[in-house]
Formats: C-alpha cells, sequence, structure tokens
C-alpha cells in the first residue's frame, strides 16, 4: 500500500525509541508541512511560470515514489566498487522513465542519455556507493547490510553520506525532464557514478570513455547532502569549495630487537613518534597561513607485544589543500621529513606510497553565477546561501579537469527545528559519515528535486 509522505513521516517518528543513539531529539514531536498534507506549498512564494508551476503540481503527485526511491536506496547500501545492485536499480528506473541507458562504464557506473532537439548538452552527476559504517539512527528502515572490510573485519553498511538522497533528487529530477520535454531543448545527460568516497569513480569513468563515447557535456551539476544547511534551502560559492585529498603511507623501517636491549635496536616506533610531532609543523611553520592546509596522521600501526622491539611501523596520513603549489610542497614536505628522521636514527628509508588523490573542487564562476541567479528567482533568495569551503573532498573535480564547466552546490537535510533544538541542548548535529546521521525527508526531497530541475531548464535552452 502507498501513503503520502505525511503518513510516512507519522510511522518514522512514532516508532522512534524515546531516544535515539547520539540524537535525544529525534523522540520529539515533528511537524509536518501542509504540503505533504495535501495542500500544495509552491516552490516558489513569488514566481508563477508555467514551468515552475508544472513542478509544483508534479513533486506533489511523485511524492510516495520519491520515499519509497529513497528508503530502498537506504536500505540497501552497497561500499565502493560493489555497487552493482545499486546500479542495476537504478538503470532499470532510468529505462522506464525513457533514458538510453549504458551499463558498467568505469565499474559499475551507468549513463542515461536523454535526446530532445538541438541544444546544449548537461550532465547531472550522482554517486552510488555507501560507507563501512553500522548505522545507529533507529529509523525503522536502517540499514542492516554487512560487509568485510579489506582488513577482514566485518562492519555495516550505510549511506552515512546521504548518496541515497543524492540518487533520489537526480532520478526524480530526471523523470520530470523526460515527463515534460516541452519545457526544454539539448541532450541530458545522467551519471551514476561510483566510488565516489575511494575517490576514483570519477577519474574510472572518464577512462572508460565516459565523453567520447556519450558526448562531452556543456554543463555538469550535481548536489551534496549538507547537515549545517537547513532543509528547504541549498548553498552555492565560486571558486574553490572542496579540498585537494592525497593519502600518504610510511613504513617507518629499523632493526627489531628485545625491548630490554635497546641498544642492539633501531626502534622504528621511536622514530614514528618523532615523526608524528614534525610533521604537524609542516602546516605551521612551511606553509603560508593564509593557504588552507591539513596534515592529520589518522592510523599508526607497530608492534606486537610489550618486551618486542618491532622490525617496522606504519602510518597512514591525510593531506589536505587547496592550491597545486602547496599540494606538491606539502607532499614533497612529509617525504623529506620522513627521510630525515630515518637518516638521524641511522635506519634505512622509508617505504612512502601517495595514493587516492583527489583534486581540489573549483566551481565555474560563470556558471555558478547563472545557476545563483536562477535559483535566487525561482526558489527566493532566503532559501540560497553562500557556501563555505571546507578541507572535504569530491572527485566530481575530475570533470571540470576534463574541460567541463562544474558546479556542486549543498543542499540542505536538516530541519531547522532540530537544528535549534541540537543548539538549545548544546549538542552538535550528526555530521556525513556519522553513524548517527539521517536526513529530514521534508524539505529535503522537494528542494533536491526542484533545484536540479530549475537548473536544467535555465541551462538547456
Amino acid at each position: 500500500m502507498k501513503h503520502s509522505l505525511a503518513v510516512h513521516a507519522a510511522i518514522l517518528f512514532s516508532s522512534l525509541p524515546f531516544v535515539l543513539s547520539g540524537d535525544p531529539l529525534a523522540a520529539q514531536e515533528k511537524s509536518i508541512p501542509d504540503s505533504v498534507k495535501g495542500t500544495q506549498q509552491t516552490v516558489s512564494q513569488s514566481s508563477n511560470t508555467r514551468s515552475l508551476d508544472s513542478l509544483n503540481r508534479w513533486s506533489n503527485l511523485q511524492m510516495n515514489e520519491m520515499v519509497e526511491l529513497y528508503q530502498w536506496l537506504h536500505t540497501h547500501p552497497e561500499v565502493s566498487f560493489e555497487e552493482a545492485n545499486t546500479a542495476i536499480h537504478l538503470a532499470e528506473l532510468w529505462k522506464t522513465m525513457g533514458f538510453e541507458v549504458t551499463t558498467n562504464v568505469g565499474g559499475h557506473g551507468i549513463v542515461g542519455i536523454l535526446k530532445n532537439g538541438k541544444g546544449p548538452q548537461l550532465m547531472i552527476r550522482t554517486d552510488l556507493d555507501g560507507l563501512p559504517v553500522s548505522e545507529r539512527t533507529g529509523l525503522p528502515f536502517a540499514s542492516k547490510v554487512k560487509t568485510t572490510t579489506k582488513d577482514g573485519a566485518t562492519s555495516g553498511v550505510m549511506h552515512a553520506c546521504g548518496h541515497d538522497v543524492h540518487m533520489t533528487s537526480v532520478s526524480m529530477a530526471g523523470k520530470y525532464l523526460a515527463e515534460h520535454r516541452d519545457q526544454w531543448k539539448g541532450t541530458l545527460m545522467l551519471i551514476g557514478q561510483p566510488a565516489e568516497e575511494r575517490g576514483s569513480g570519477a577519474k574510472a569513468m572518464l577512462k572508460d570513455g565516459l565523453f567520447t563515447k556519450f558526448g562531452k557535456p556543456d554543463f555538469a551539476i550535481a548536489l551534496h547532502c549538507e547537515s549545517s544547511t537547513p532543509a528547504g534551502k541549498v548553498a552555492l560559492k565560486n571558486g574553490f569549495l572542496l579540498a585537494n585529498v592525497d593519502s600518504v603511507d610510511i613504513e617507518v623501517k629499523g632493526r627489531g630487537g628485545h625491548g630490554a636491549s635497546p641498544e642492539e635496536t633501531i626502534d622504528p616506533i621511536v622514530q614514528a613518534a618523532e615523526l608524528v610531532l614534525s610533521l604537524q609543523s609542516i602546516v605551521s611553520r612551511e606553509i603560508k597561513p593564509i593557504e588552507p592546509a591539513v596534515i592529520t596522521v589518522g592510523a599508526i600501526h607497530g608492534g606486537t607485544k610489550h618486551n618486542i622491539i618491532a622490525d617496522s611501523c606504519h602510518l597512514q596520513v591525510t593531506v589536505r589543500s587547496y592550491s597545486p603549489e602547496v599540494r606538491k610542497q606539502l607532499l614533497s614536505a612529509i617525504q623529506r621529513r620522513a627521510n630525515g628522521v630515518a637518516a638521524t636514527c641511522g635506519a634505512p628509508s622509508p617505504k612512502i606510497e601517495i595514493s587516492e588523490g583527489v583534486p581540489a573542487l573549483s566551481n565555474d564562476q560563470k556558471l555558478t553565477d547563472r545557476l545563483r541567479s536562477v535559483l535566487e528567482s525561482k526558489l527566493g533568495k532566503d532559501r540560497v546561501l553562500e557556501a563555505e569551503q571546507v578541507m572535504g573532498g569530491e572527485d566530481f573535480s575530475q570533470y571540470g579537469l576534463a574541460g567541463v564547466p562544474i558546479m556542486m552546490y549543498r543542499l540542505g537535510v536538516i530541519s531547522q527545528e532540530r537544528i535549534d533544538r541540537f543548539k538549545k541542548l548544546e549538542q552538535p548535529l550528526p555530521t556525513l559519515h556519522s553513524p548517527e546521521f539521517y536526513p529530514d525527508l521534508e524539505g529535503t526531497l522537494e528542494t533536491g528535486v526542484a533545484s536540479l530541475v530549475l537548473s536544467s531548464l535555465d541551462l538547456l535552452q
């Protein structure tokens, strides 16, 4: 049986425990907007254009399908490189909408093409993968999927970064545009990209001929969930939005032996401790203070027993920056200091591997200004915010480096009421990648679909 969104919400919140792990506010009564009780809430109170009125009416009729698609995706997450069932589900859905769909592009990537006469080509991207995170939201449709990690551990799998919201918004925007071809001209290109969380899916799709087989788009847009932006609002920014991201693995080498005779050994753990402290001063003493940069040692593994000095110690480091120059400077300094510590201790040179690099994401200024104007005029200026730069990474940047004007914007997913209650209790909001993270569907799905459709209608002229 299908339910209205109001009924979905009532079921959702009435079934929550009194206190959810990490979210003591979720069990409080949640007001349901009139738009989901049968009265129409327009996306923009000031605009009465034909396309916007049509979108409002259509969205209200499609809300059941939006919620059902979101909940299916949320309960069937798959980690990077394993998104087979997710890709199949979306591919079949896009086919029913009239898209010509190609699967297995750069792995489990999918491409949907809808041609509608002469005009520009617009690419809208969604990511497919979930995270190896065990969900602790307490939701009645919480993910129960399990996976085995590379180190053999068992972990839950969860869409803790909102990719289920991304897929739902992009798919439903595609459906609207497929059903309203009288409102636009050109080619709509939907892509479902694998392995975003591993920073390699975009490059894999490009290497597999994304732009040669399906045409190089004139524009590419994408949205991304953000917990600090209220649901019903979006946030945009010209230029740099997200950082260069590099992973550095350092194997510090020594000479093992008995802990009671350290003079006969070269202790790699002592070397590692010295190196950790040395790395912290790269940003503070080698990088200009006005240049954003981060070096974080996220993991350190070495030794097996109290009285044994090991042969080696392994450090895992994440490095963040914006400019190519600073990126190069940080990586060079890490290598120099690692070799310097080894030389000081008379140890063999360390093994250093740099991997999973994701370039900084810079939004095209002309495209961003254009879509900001569109969204402000349609959604209202109070719903279009200025996004802040963060040091997270996104491989959507690869499409920009491939020569396409790109624009990624942030979609608010937490209701203002819920944000206010967390502030009142002086507790932090569950962030992306948190096992307690979940979006408020009211306002989130409507705004996700509307912002994509309105942007597309303006670009596909």
